[in-house]
């Protein structure tokens, strides 16, 4: 699939698009903190999966869209619905058990520069350079003052939250070999691709539910659920992940892949901002200048892109 062409000045549909993808994923965060305090994260990837397919499915079969044919593509939609929908899903919504919703914004900024490091080894033409890796370093050592030296001595105790970050962080580099399957995939069409994955992930989901049912964490369930917890997992299947795809790949058509970059600065500010106006979390210093360094590193390793395109 041909990538889109930027157009060189971006109208008010482009910008409230772009908003509206940041609301809709920095907002995820939140939505997943609420809904997990009363729910097993098994239970919360499911339900948001599932409910996912049944807008994207209808809305692809309506536009007479079929899913592409031949065992390659399959292949590529399977390993996307792993590694871009169901693992990233189950291990963000498991590490936000114990950590803030803003501080997982933070974290999950880390995936534009995961996938400069990925994209090295596994498309051609993607070649680190002195930028990226300027950007990439620049970037790991925000996640190292977000993680902190004293996390770092109690791995996966009581006291410090740093085997649930390093599921955070895994869920982002598992967004960032999505990125890179989905550059690599045969050509298809968007809409019917996005459908037929969401529809393999919420099925590979439910061998995940049983195990969790067998386990006793569905009889751990108080009902009814408070309507905040049931509006969360609604936000999270229709909004954050069924509007939000269809408004992704229109965007990226419209506007080009540049401009949507651009997500990578505004979602993790808002998961911050957010998470401070409705939870109360309060992040530390260390989360900002954590922040502050990641943010740096996305600008740093884009500024090559910015050079080569800019005039003699």
């Amino acid at each position: 699939m041909p990538e889109a062409r930027a157009k060189p000045r971006h109208e008010l549909v482009d910008w409230t698009m772009l908003i509206a993808l940041t609301l809709m994923w920095g907002s995820a965060f939140l939505f997943t903190k609420i809904a997990v305090i009363r729910l097993p994260p098994e239970l919360i990837v499911s339900a948001r999966l599932t409910m996912a397919a049944t807008v994207l499915v209808p809305l692809a079969l309506a536009r007479g869209l079929r899913p592409a044919r031949g065992l390659r593509p399959w292949l590529f939609m399977v390993a996307i619905a792993i590694v871009g929908n169901l693992l990233p899903f189950l291990l963000i919504t498991w590490g936000q058990r114990s950590i803030d919703s803003g501080l997982t914004g933070i974290l999950m900024a880390i995936m534009p520069l995961a996938t400069l490091g990925l994209a090295h080894f596994l498309i051609p033409g993607e070649r680190l350079t002195p930028w990226r890796i300027g950007g990439f370093l620049l970037g790991f050592s925000g996640v190292i003052v977000l993680i902190g030296p004293e996390a770092l001595l109690v791995i996966g105790g009581e006291r410090g939250p740093f085997v649930p970050m390093l599921a955070v962080l895994a869920g982002a580099i598992c967004y960032g070999v999505s990125s890179i399957l989905a550059r690599l995939r045969p050509p298809s069409d968007a809409l019917s691709t996005a459908a037929t994955v969401t529809v393999l992930a919420a099925l590979l989901s439910l061998p995940l539910l049983g195990a969790a049912a067998a386990g006793g964490a569905l009889e751990r369930v108080s009902l009814p659920l408070p309507w905040s917890v049931v509006g969360a997992l609604l936000f999270l299947g229709l909004l954050s992940t069924a509007t939000a795809m269809i408004v992704y790949f229109r965007l990226i058509q419209l506007a080009g892949p540049t401009f949507v970059s651009q997500l990578n600065y505004l979602i993790p500010l808002w998961a911050v901002l957010i998470g401070v106006a409705f939870l109360g979390e309060q992040p530390t210093l260390g989360h900002l200048y954590g922040l502050g360094l990641i943010l740096a590193g996305i600008f740093v390793a884009r500024q090559e892109r910015h050079r080569r395109r800019a005039p003699d």
